[in-house]
């Protein structure tokens, strides 16, 4: 455990971060947590079990005096992104997150933080073994994978919950309160090919270029910022490349994850030998571009060319530029605004991944929307582009957005007691990124939800930081809100 980051206030609360932080789970690799999380609910001699989604629930009766309340569900996943710096040897499935404070912040080293949703995690689990807290009855749901497609949440079966009120932990930004989010859907673009053996030649050579150094983020939370997608950047030049330098595209790689949006990017390309000086300073001369174009928003962008030992194979000169093409045509940021609300994001989409392995390119892009029909819409117009490219599209994880209940019982309890307990009044929004709330929401559509968490910076990146003083705050106003939950 680590003892600066214990001894934090709510030391309660940040004793469990801690402790977490040490565990791994990266989405898809949840059994040490799901263990840790089970043990400690029997530990303390509660009702817990799994259910064949993989999401874990724990039952605390009533405290003394407060069993006519309302039962709760405090709901937080389970996993977090594996994110880290290019040159940074960290194994997420075995190696403990590197977490240490930084004046106000709680910070990782070159990776991922995992407070996104660690400190809602950690937060359920003080409540759940606190003594003194006082509280009506409390389930504590914690989901599996949402990171990568909510599984936990879709597999959620009607007959497992039993609150009336969902409590969802999972936003980042203190003094906020969300009512509503987007939903999404990813498309799984794919171009299978023969690769065409390549036989070294003298007058010919191989370059690797590698784009790094961006900020990245969550391509939710983060992508009004208008932050550089390393693909896009990525194939912008290799568009140019092929045109100007008769490059010949041999691997590319860039992005890891569905939901973040893409740091760094890697291709190797042939060009012929007598061009390798004016090619590298193309490649200078883009990074300076690309540096002037992301001036107040990027501060770090890095491109660079060097020689590397020839490949064994090309992909089809047909096959690479249709990928190509269809990557620097596509639609990536922002599409459009709530009309009539002007500052926050109705659809969006955002080009993950692009990699190429084993005679198979796989693209995969993600849309948002809080408005279902153009959701499709948007979504119809990326398959086309790549459909015209000879792709092959398919759509999958698709989930709902969650609908706003302005007469919402909880939210208005929720905004007295953040007026009272912290003297703000919160600012109730709307939120891009789609959070849990919407697919439970659909099972069990008699819940009365609201979202809200502590100040989270850059989830889904290594710059990933917390707020600790807003940590504390957070726990004021959650631990109030569930001594004050309605009667029956």
């Amino acid at each position: 455990m680590n003892k600066e980051i214990a001894s934090l206030e709510p030391q309660i609360l940040w004793q469990h971060f801690s402790t977490i932080c040490e565990i791994p789970r990266p989405s898809g690799h949840l059994e040490k947590i799901t263990r840790y999380i089970m043990e400690y609910g029997k530990s303390l001699g509660l009702e817990t079990l799994k259910d064949d989604a993989g999401n874990v629930l724990i039952r605390k009766p009533a405290t003394s005096g407060m069993e006519s309340r309302r039962p709760v569900i405090l709901q937080a996943h389970l996993d977090m992104v594996p994110q880290k710096n290019a040159l940074v040897e960290h194994d997420f499935e075995t190696d403990p997150i590197d977490a240490y404070v930084d004046g106000e912040w709680v910070m990782a080293r070159d990776t991922t933080l995992g407070a996104d949703n660690g400190i809602g995690i950690s937060s359920i689990l003080a409540i759940l073994g606190s003594q003194t807290l006082k509280h009506g009855p409390i389930e504590a749901l914690f989901t599996y994978d949402e990171e990568t497609g909510m599984y936990g949440a879709v597999g959620l079966k009607p007959d497992l919950l039993q609150g009336d009120i969902l409590l969802n932990t999972d936003s980042e930004e203190e003094g906020d309160i969300y009512m509503s989010c987007a939903g999404g859907v990813d498309l799984d673009i794919s171009f299978r090919f023969k690769e065409i053996p390549y036989i070294a030649s003298e007058e010919e050579l191989a370059m690797k270029l590698r784009l790094t150094g961006l900020k990245g983020g969550h391509s939710g939370v983060d992508i009004h910022l208008g932050r550089a997608n390393a693909n896009k950047l990525m194939f912008r030049f290799l568009k140019y490349a092929v045109q100007e330098y008769k490059a010949r595209l041999a691997w590319v790689s860039g992005g890891n994850m569905r939901n973040a949006i893409p740091r760094e990017a890697v291709a190797i390309v042939i060009i012929p030998a007598e061009w390798k000086d004016d090619f590298v300073n193309e490649v200078a001369d883009y990074e300076f571009l690309y540096k002037h174009e992301y001036a107040t928003i990027e501060d770090a962008i890095s491109f660079t060319a060097e020689e590397v030992e020839t490949p064994k194979a090309l992909i089809p000169e047909e096959i690479q530029d249709d990928l190509i093409n269809s990557i620097v045509a596509c639609q990536n940021g922002v599409e459009r605004m709530i009309p009539g609300v002007p500052d926050v994001v109705e659809t969006s989409s955002s080009l993950g991944i692009v990699s190429a392995e084993e005679e198979l390119i796989e693209v995969k892009i993600l849309v948002r929307s809080t408005s279902e029909s153009r959701k499709k819409a948007l979504a119809s117009s990326l398959e086309s582009t790549f459909l015209l490219a000879g792709a092959k599209v398919e759509e999958s994880g698709g989930y709902p957005g969650w609908e706003p209940n302005l007469d919402s019982p909880i939210l208005k309890t929720a905004i007295d007691v953040h007026t009272k307990v912290l003297g703000i009044k919160p600012e109730v929004k709307i939120m891009h990124a789609g959070l849990e709330c919407g697919i439970i929401g659909a099972t069990y559509p008699n819940l009365d939800m609201i979202s809200f968490g502590p100040t989270i910076h850059h989830p889904h990146s290594p710059d990933e930081k917390v707020n600790i003083a807003s940590v504390e705050r957070y726990w004021r106003f959650l631990t109030n809100l569930l001594e004050n939950i309605p009667v029956r």
